[in-house]
């Protein structure tokens, strides 16, 4: 009879302590064939197995079952289902009934149960079926429990999705107590794995630190007494993780159904880890957009300190503008000029340098300066001043490219023009009536030019106004440059009565929305007779 137990392994000397006689099953000798066969079979799996014998259900077990019922263990052996399990009794007993009562046997997939198994109520998962053993009459004499614990998988799975809501949640904040506001609602939802979660943004240790159940601090994250606390005791532990570089720790009190062991505080630290991540990006995220409006700021007082007054003569009347993109982290290279020679001549010029960065500010700064120094000096047609620029950017090493429009007035009504590339000026009649000055194409400054510039004369008629303009004026995504300059001179239209100024107020109310680029405009009007 003493051969069933041969496969008891380290079971041996349990089954040997047992006094069998004295359980419900009786002395093992007198065991029936169906018990001893059962037995053997469950003794020589290496998958958990449990036989709940008889009509109260008493426990056989092997090996691999031991480590489901922890410290139950080994006073299970032998004894009553209903005395091993009473906090669970309520679930299996029911289930256990069914089967004894040839119900036919059952199945549960991860089925959560709070087990006593460590000294307090533990949440734990299991994946199991009841079966009936029946004996060679047919009669049912016990039940088979083959289970698997799925403990570790149900908690990992849950965790991995809460990372997951936390990431999504934390994705799109821009400030630190963003991050809290939607870091401690995902947090707190998560009874299961804790009882409360503070986020502590005055923290300053680096170390983590844990309480004990009295509440009093102990050092190094050791909690009093070196000794490891879980259980019932987790209700009132504290563990404390840092957030490195935020100054803020993560304060969570675990639930009371899980142990506080390497695996809980593993996931503690996986949410600090994310947490500490999120602020990070935050803090990153901060910087960039301080960098970004140091840089904007500085451009644009550049650009602005370059933009002075227009000049302006008895004969001719001059409004400019300039418009900032504001939707856009840099500013760009658009620039306005007017002044006259000592001959006395106006000279008018809006450019656009490409790029939208302070070097593009830069550059902008320096062909303004350039060009000016070129039109007093050589006193020419605007395309030999078009020319010298390209000739002074190879030379001093301008590398860039850029579009400008210059203008001349040669007399009263007289317009001497020459075009780099850019935009054609719109001329807006007396009569009403708005049309483009439009020329040979001509290539940008910066590049390599294969034949002369040119210049272009018009006689505007008295009361005319041209209008010079960068292509941030028209220019839209989705919209062709013909539609855009065709909406342009549509605009102008009709608008005669306006002057200088009025036409530049009214062409910003109606292209600046929607632009996502800087707008220089720049209108004459000739004087009337």
């Amino acid at each position: 009879m003493r051969d069933v137990l041969a496969g008891a392994g380290s079971l041996s000397g349990a089954y040997a302590s047992v006094d069998w006689a004295a359980t419900p099953l009786g002395d093992m000798d007198g065991w029936s064939p169906t018990l001893r066969m059962a037995v053997t079979t469950a003794l020589q799996t290496r998958f958990p197995v449990t036989l709940l014998w008889g009509p109260e259900h008493v426990l056989v077990y092997n090996e691999a079952y031991v480590p489901m019922i922890g410290d139950k263990h080994p006073a299970a052996l032998g004894r009553p289902a209903r005395q091993v399990f009473p906090e669970i009794w309520e679930t299996i007993g029911p289930m256990l009934r069914s089967v004894s009562g040839g119900d036919g046997a059952t199945w549960v997939s991860d089925l959560r149960l709070l087990m006593d198994r460590h000294g307090f109520l533990e949440e734990t998962y299991f994946t199991f079926s009841y079966s009936a053993v029946t004996n060679d009459t047919g009669g049912i004499e016990g039940v088979i429990d083959i289970a698997s614990e799925t403990t570790e998988q149900v908690l990992g799975n849950r965790r991995l999705r809460l990372l997951h809501r936390l990431t999504e949640a934390l994705g799109t904040a821009s400030e630190p107590d963003g991050l809290i506001e939607r870091a401690l609602p995902v947090l707190r939802a998560a009874s299961n794995d804790f009882t409360t979660v503070e986020l502590d943004l005055t923290g300053t240790s680096e170390q983590a630190t844990e309480l004990d159940q009295t509440g009093d601090e102990t050092a190094g994250g050791q909690p009093a007494g070196g000794q490891e606390i879980a259980g019932r005791e987790s209700e009132t532990r504290v563990i404390r993780e840092p957030l490195p570089g935020s100054g803020g720790v993560l304060v969570v009190r675990p639930s009371p159904h899980l142990a506080a062991d390497d695996a809980y505080l593993a996931f503690v630290r996986l949410v600090a880890g994310t947490l500490t991540q999120a602020f990070d990006r935050v803090r990153i995220r901060q910087a960039e957009q301080r960098l970004a409006r140091m840089e904007r700021e500085m451009s644009e007082t550049l650009q602005r300190s370059l933009l002075t007054p227009p000049r302006r003569t008895e004969h001719q009347k001059v409004a400019v503008r300039y418009h900032s993109a504001v939707a856009q982290a840099h500013i760009g290279g658009d620039w306005y000029d007017s002044f006259v020679l000592p001959d006395g001549t106006l000279t008018l010029v809006v450019g656009d340098v490409t790029g939208h960065d302070r070097h593009a500010a830069a550059a902008m700064a320096q062909l303004r300066n350039v060009l000016r120094g070129i039109a007093v000096t050589v006193q020419s047609p605007p395309s030999r001043i078009l020319a010298g620029l390209d000739g002074a950017m190879t030379s001093l090493g301008v590398d860039t490219m850029a579009t400008a429009v210059i203008a001349q007035f040669v007399d009263r009504w007289t317009l001497r023009l020459s075009n780099a590339g850019h935009p054609p000026p719109a001329l807006l009649r007396p009569d009403g009536t708005a049309t483009l000055l439009t020329g040979e194409p001509a290539p940008l400054l910066g590049i390599r030019r294969l034949r002369p510039r040119d210049d272009h004369t018009v006689v505007l008629e008295p009361g005319a106004t041209v209008v010079f303009y960068t292509d941030g004026l028209i220019e839209r995504r989705g919209t062709g440059l013909d539609e855009s300059l065709r909406r342009l001179t549509t605009e102008l239209t009709g608008r005669q009565h306006l002057d200088p100024e009025g036409i530049c107020d009214h062409l910003l109310d109606t292209f600046s929305t929607g632009a996502d680029d800087d707008i220089v405009l720049l209108a004459v009007r000739v004087a009337d007779l």
